[in-house]
């Protein structure tokens, strides 16, 4: 497999404080990687850089070829990247089929209409509640409109975003089945998750963050079997 995204040496700065000191990892074509770590560890930070949100002090971020390390978040979306962004951030003003037509602002209106027609399809409760406000949608429907209105984009690379956050368990199950069978459509995906044990369980690789360097890397059946892992991040169960 090549390697779709390459992060170099990465190092972002909030005033005075490094959040990121260093980072360095890949994700090949096709592969789900984790990105697993504690509250305040940098995960939100990586992601909103190799978007394009946040640029980097020092180091380099490359997706297919290109250097995107200070490209402009448009033009990233362009390339093939697409976020579903932590705590859903939909249109809440807007109705769902209104929220996937945004994430699709780079595409003509027939493949707009392509795409939201194929998230329907992977999430049916959307096209159910295709008329209605996002903002007063349940928050499992509203982490679907997240990651459909990403997918809208027809990505290359998914970056998901604690998509598990703040929901039920049942929900977050549902969740995870979803993007196991988005996986199987050649969208390769980074993820950040605190619930580390359902993110390993996912992914085929993953990199822990702590305090913003790298502590470990590896296949996620080790970190799922390493008791450091295990007593750090999976608790019992």
């Amino acid at each position: 497999m090549t390697h779709l995204l390459e992060v170099e040496d990465l190092q972002v700065n909030y005033g005075h404080i490094r959040a990121l000191k260093g980072i360095s990892l890949h994700v090949a074509s096709g592969e789900v990687v984790a990105i697993l770590g504690a509250n305040g560890a940098g995960k939100t930070t990586l992601m909103r850089t190799l978007s394009g949100l946040i640029k980097p002090a020092a180091g380099k971020v490359t997706f297919d070829g290109h250097d995107t390390t200070r490209m402009g978040a448009d033009r990233i979306v362009r390339l093939g990247i697409a976020q579903s962004p932590e705590g859903r951030r939909v249109f809440g003003t807007l109705t769902v089929e209104e929220n996937l037509h945004m994430g699709g602002f780079t595409r003509p209106p027939a493949e707009i209409a392509a795409s939201c027609a194929h998230v329907y399809q992977i999430f049916p409760r959307l096209h159910e509640r295709r008329a209605q406000l996002a903002g007063t949608l349940s928050g499992g429907e509203q982490q679907m409109l997240a990651i459909g209105r990403a997918l809208v984009t027809k990505p290359r690379l998914l970056l998901l975003d604690e998509p598990s956050l703040g929901l039920a368990p049942i929900i977050v199950r549902n969740i995870f089945k979803v993007l196991s069978d988005v996986r199987k459509t050649d969208v390769t995906v980074l993820i950040v998750e605190q619930n580390a044990r359902m993110a390993l369980k996912f992914a085929d690789r993953g990199y822990v963050l702590e305090v913003g360097k790298l502590s470990h890397e590896g296949p996620a059946r080790e970190l799922l079997a390493s008791p450091e892992i295990q007593a750090a991040y999976l608790g019992r169960g």
